[in-house]
């Protein structure tokens, strides 16, 4: 069967300032993402892990070169149809939950989809929430959920609408172990078993050991990659990139 890109960026390049003093986040990125995979993008602090999501996902303009989602291309989109990429083909989980305080766990699942006006598939959100353990949970608010169930909620909210890409910054940054086990194996189910495609930020080998594939960036740049990735082999791939970027 031949791979199928989901996501992809050329040339891209992201610049904060002018003159000496600018910052280039990313410089001259070319990446394919694979549609039906968990990638991990991983990287040294101020490497453009981030930056480089928040272009792919629509979040950020990159100053310079192309961004493609699911055959569109996002980098010369309007702000309302990046607005209506993001209800419809996007999904997103971040590290702060990001839920509604006042709306109980469902409404937040199907908050998305409220606001598009678009009908809820409930055999698909019956699969996704009972896949998440959160069947029990639905009519809890917030602040009634653990740290775990609220990001398994963030998680729910995100596949739902059967986006064509869930974008995940530091998902289990905020966890316990034992709670990010929970989230990164579902993502890796997610994918394995829901087809979805997810593209996940983060700083932990453990994390990036659930990937199909790891990124690594260093300088704005990509310098590396591992598929079928163990933490230990993560690891050793970090320590040479410090060992190169070291002055």
């Amino acid at each position: 069967m031949t791979s199928t890109v989901i996501a992809s960026a050329r040339d891209l390049r992201k610049v904060y300032g002018s003159g000496p003093t600018a910052v280039r986040a990313l410089d001259g990125v070319d990446v394919d993402l694979v549609r039906g995979e968990l990638t991990a993008i991983m990287g040294p602090s101020g490497s453009g892990k981030s930056t480089l999501m928040h272009c792919l996902a629509g979040l950020d303009k990159p100053t310079s070169g192309t961004v493609v989602v699911d055959g569109e291309t996002v980098s010369s989109m309007s702000e309302r149809k990046l607005t209506a990429l993001r209800r419809t083909r996007v999904g997103f989980i971040f590290q702060a939950y990001n839920l509604v305080p006042t709306l109980t766990a469902l409404e937040n699942i199907t908050l998305p989809l409220d606001i598009a006006r678009r009908p809820v598939d409930r055999a698909h959100l019956d699969l996704v929430v009972e896949t998440l353990g959160l069947t029990d949970r639905l009519s809890h608010k917030p602040s009634e959920l653990s740290g775990g169930q609220q990001q398994r909620v963030a998680c729910a909210r995100a596949l739902v609408s059967r986006p064509a890409v869930v974008f995940a910054d530091e998902p289990t940054g905020n966890l316990d172990s034992t709670a990010s086990a929970e989230v990164l194996g579902f993502l890796r189910r997610s994918v394995d078993e829901l087809g979805q495609s997810v593209v996940m930020v983060t700083h932990d080998p453990t994390s990036a050991g659930y990937a199909h594939r790891v990124l690594f960036l260093a300088d704005g740049r990509v310098v590396g990659e591992l598929r079928e990735p163990t933490p230990e082999a993560v690891l050793a791939q970090l320590a040479s990139i410090r060992a190169v970027s070291s002055p």
